[in-house]
């Protein structure tokens, strides 16, 4: 067996009436010897939850982190103390992070405006980098960032980690391994939710920054969409606007200005045509997936009862009528990984990560599907604002980007 996927038994080891087995009898319990060491690049809510992801996983340790904001650092210190005994080193300035020789990769987990400035800067490492979503809030950063990562001799992977989802990753087996639908023709998608958390400088709360709220949140599900149709997108038509959340929110005189409700309708060039449903003032949590095949129709849900606490449920239902086996499954993850973050998929995400710098083959998101998910969510908000679709193709070429065009996914 290889070591590094030895079923740990985790319920078993953290039981108090198994402390008297020493280290020496793990087995079962035995964690693998980290091999990897990581420099986390901010450390707000997402860098602190790689912190913790990549010391469950346990096959790389976190050597050091950067971040401007003092509080930020010493949260995740005191955070990180609690999980691991590894003494942090808390670098001065990103030139300082990029210049450490101990470190094996790095993770950009800072603002979204600013993933394109700090990346610049990190490639000159010629390290791995992991970047978190979206790769950027512009499709001219985006363009830029693969440019960056088709000539970089290095590993460049995108945390669009929801397509480590449970349901979704039992969807894509039922649609595209087993063929269960037949030949796909619809796809809906939808996401109900609470507003978005509060956030140093409160960025995510203004376009400016954010990007918008259909590419700082939804690009996941651009993403999603965007794999499940196995095409490009054509054209894009959205409407939607801000009816309740953070209407009376203001910074330093500035309103906020993001959307908390949308509809989303893509074309894609095989015919596939999709819709997003976004509302972000919903009292909990629950996103689903339908698609419709030429033989069966697909439903992945997942619910999220955030005020109760109680953990999240994930279900499959495949409906095949007369075509074959209908049935309905509910998908788990291991409640130490599905708590961890993001119901388990940033886990998986990182162990993608880390498969990679083992110099194994895996399907996490790539630089160029990490654009194309940014042209799907700047487009429809370009559609927002104009009040009509978009042609990818037009608008594209209007921005100077055309032969991204001409590129195969």
């Amino acid at each position: 067996m290889i070591e590094s996927y030895k079923p740990r038994l985790r319920h078993a080891e953290q039981k108090s009436t198994q402390q008297h087995v020493g280290e020496e009898d793990h087995y079962l319990y035995h964690q693998v010897t980290p091999t990897h060491r990581y420099a986390i690049i901010g450390v707000g809510t997402n860098g602190k939850e790689h912190m913790r992801v990549a010391t469950l996983l346990g096959r790389a340790k976190i050597c050091g982190i950067y971040d401007p904001h003092e509080r930020s650092l010493n949260v995740a210190e005191s955070e990180f103390s609690k999980i691991s005994s590894e003494k942090l080193i808390r670098y001065p300035s990103l030139e300082a992070a990029c210049e450490d020789a101990d470190v094996d990769a790095y993770f950009i987990s800072t603002p979204n405006y600013t993933h394109y400035e700090v990346l610049h800067r990190v490639v000159k490492t010629g390290k791995p980098i992991y970047v978190e979503k979206p790769m950027a809030t512009t499709v001219a950063d985006a363009a830029k960032m693969v440019e960056m990562a088709n000539s970089y001799s290095s590993i460049m992977q995108i945390g669009l980690q929801y397509r480590y989802k449970r349901q979704y990753v039992e969807a894509f087996q039922e649609a595209h391994v087993l063929k269960s639908l037949g030949e796909i023709k619809t796809i809906s998608m939808s996401e109900y939710r609470p507003p978005f958390l509060d956030k140093v400088g409160q960025w995510n709360k203004f376009s400016e920054y954010s990007g918008g709220t259909l590419v700082e949140k939804c690009c996941h599900y651009f993403d999603l969409i965007n794999m499940m149709a196995e095409s490009r997108p054509e054209r894009v038509f959205a409407s939607g606007g801000q009816a309740i959340t953070f209407t009376d929110f203001e910074k330093d005189g500035k309103a906020s200005d993001i959307e908390d409700h949308a509809y989303v309708i893509i074309e894609y060039q095989n015919g596939i045509r999709a819709n997003f449903t976004l509302n972000m003032f919903c009292p909990e949590f629950e996103e689903e997936m339908i698609v419709v095949g030429n033989r069966g129709r697909l439903i992945a849900r997942e619910k999220f009862y955030l005020h109760q606490q109680k953990p999240s449920i994930g279900t499959v239902e495949v409906e095949l009528g007369e075509n074959g086996v209908s049935k309905l499954s509910e998908v788990t993850y291991p409640v130490a990984i599905d708590e961890s973050g993001h119901h388990g998929s940033t886990f998986f995400a990182e162990q993608a990560f880390v498969d990679q710098l083992e110099g194994k083959e895996v399907n996490g998101a790539t630089a160029e599907q990490g654009m194309w998910s940014v042209i799907v969510a700047c487009a429809a908000q370009e559609s927002l604002s104009i009040g009509g679709p978009v042609s990818i193709k037009d608008y594209l070429t209007e921005l100077g980007f055309e032969h991204l065009l001409a590129k195969e996914s």
